[in-house]
């Protein structure tokens, strides 16, 4: 199965399709048309360029007052792919790593950034075969492109780095040389095409949009599952409630309920307390108010892994190579911020319905155990989700808030998207591992409304559910099946 890079619009469903049926890539005659009609505007450009043009004929940065020869602008290509490796930290996961290359070659292909075709197609033959570089999570200040770590993502390119192949870490050059492949000879403005760019920021966006599309919908089936053994009601869902505030997530989310808890035994017998607490009666709020903040998200995400985003920007047909700003992570930066809140507070409500469910209340017995004291039953996992909780919390600080200058003041506003975006997965990650504890603990309570029933959906998650997690007598170890758990929602 192949997808073919173009101008068509790439979506966030398409992007998990290419990645999920493990897509090759290969360019539309279109795009190779473009690629090759900017390289030679370029070119052209370059024999009587007539005044400096900044990455192309100078330096970079604050440097980028010095005139580069014309003999050493290859050079000055590789050197800023070499010196601009300094990444450092954790590695990024591999599947952000493949992720980075589609959506570099993405951005290359519309022909405004002046690259080879070779360059193009190398990075898409990488994808194809698999061979994705080391990538370090620290390094990029989100403004002047993700620099940092794209350059390491670009090493292989010039015969330097090491990639991640069948398994293994290996200098590229060695890979390389099993493929027959010589290193790609950087042409004038190439490195800059390469290391400028938002592909760091976005990858981790799309990867977190993918997974928070699916923790919100676990979500919703684990919150119904927590309302059904915690005996609570139904009628903070009815649509009349949501139809006078009329929020999107919000009326969703209480038809989802609505949905999920239809024909249950246990959601119509008789209840004898009046409310519930808010974690469980204000969930469509909640809930839906993190639908809506995805929704938003994937809209100016969607529109960046469509954008040319490195700098200059060459313009073949008009005559133009304008210096600008289209790098500057601030347009994801805030939304990726928002992101990570959303997601977080989907595990805050969580963690705050596996205390109830934990506290002897509504016929439950103690941390969900028929002998505590004895045994200790749920009572520490609760303490690990709220630990998790926490440190969500402290992550939700918004990067984007922050700038520090760079480059002697050059650079004297940046966008620090790359934290967001990095300790948004770190969120993401929180949020799941909650939720499969939420989900831990909500299967045990569920257990002792027997003999009523809840509705077939509730009753069929809850029947797989058994068959890798079983019910809890007495005190066991613990980790394993939280891991269980978190595999099953993954």
């Amino acid at each position: 199965m192949t997808h073919t890079i173009s101008n068509k619009r790439l979506t966030i469903e398409k992007v998990n399709e290419i990645i999920l049926k493990g897509k090759k890539l290969e360019l539309s005659k279109e795009s190779e048309a473009a690629i090759v009609k900017c390289r030679k505007f370029l070119d052209s450009k370059m024999e009587d360029i007539g005044r400096p043009v900044y990455g192309v004929t100078t330096g970079f940065g604050s440097l980028c007052n010095i005139t580069i020869p014309a003999e050493d602008l290859s050079q000055l290509q590789h050197n800023l792919v070499m010196s601009h490796a300094c990444g450092t930290g954790e590695t990024v996961r591999p599947e952000i790593v493949k992720l980075m290359l589609l959506l570099k070659v993405q951005s290359l292909s519309y022909g405004y950034s002046g690259v080879q075709l070779i360059t193009v197609q190398r990075l898409i033959d990488m994808f194809n075969n698999d061979i994705l570089p080391v990538v370090y999570q620290q390094g990029s200040l989100g403004a002047s492109g993700d620099l940092a770590p794209l350059a390491h993502m670009c090493l292989p390119l010039i015969g330097l780095g090491e990639v991640y192949y069948k398994g293994e870490v290996r200098p590229s050059a060695e890979v390389w040389a099993e493929f027959g492949w010589e290193p790609v000879k950087l042409q004038s403005k190439e490195g800059l095409a390469l290391l400028n760019g938002t592909q760091f920021m976005s990858a981790h966006a799309v990867w977190s949009l993918i997974q928070a599309e699916r923790l919100s919908d676990w979500a919703d089936k684990i919150g119904a599952m927590s309302l059904e053994a915690y005996d609570g009601r139904i009628e903070p869902f009815y649509p009349q409630v949501h139809e006078v505030r009329a929020h999107q997530g919000q009326i969703e989310t209480a038809a989802r309920f609505r949905q999920l808890l239809e024909g249950s035994e246990i959601i119509k017998q008789k209840k004898v307390h009046v409310q519930d607490p808010y974690s469980f009666r204000c969930i469509p709020q909640v809930h839906g108010a993190s639908k809506d903040t995805i929704r938003y998200v994937k809209s100016v995400i969607e529109i960046e892994i469509n954008s040319a985003t490195d700098n200059p920007t060459v313009f073949p047909d008009e005559d133009l190579i304008i210096s600008a700003g289209n790098f500057h992570g601030q347009p994801i930066a805030i939304p990726m911020d928002m992101l990570t809140i959303a997601l977080s507070e989907l595990a805050n409500i969580s963690e705050r319905r596996i205390y109830k469910l934990i506290s002897g209340q509504r016929g439950l017995p103690n941390f969900l155990v028929a002998k505590p004291g004895l045994n200790s039953g749920f009572m520490i996992p609760q303490y690990t989700a709220a630990s998790i909780v926490s440190q969500s919390k402290g992550l939700c600080m918004p990067a984007s808030a922050d700038s520090i200058p760079s480059s002697q003041g050059q650079e004297d506003h940046v966008s620090m998207g790359a934290n967001a975006a990095t300790k948004l997965v770190r969120v993401v990650e929180n949020t799941e591992r909650v939720l499969a504890i939420e989900l831990f603990n909500a299967a045990q309570a569920f257990e002792f409304r027997r003999p009523l029933r809840s509705s077939w959906e509730i009753e069929k998650i809850f029947a797989k559910y058994r068959k890798v997690v079983p019910f809890i007598d007495d005190d066991r170890y613990m980790h394993p099946l939280i891991e269980k758990s978190v595999e099953f929602i993954r």
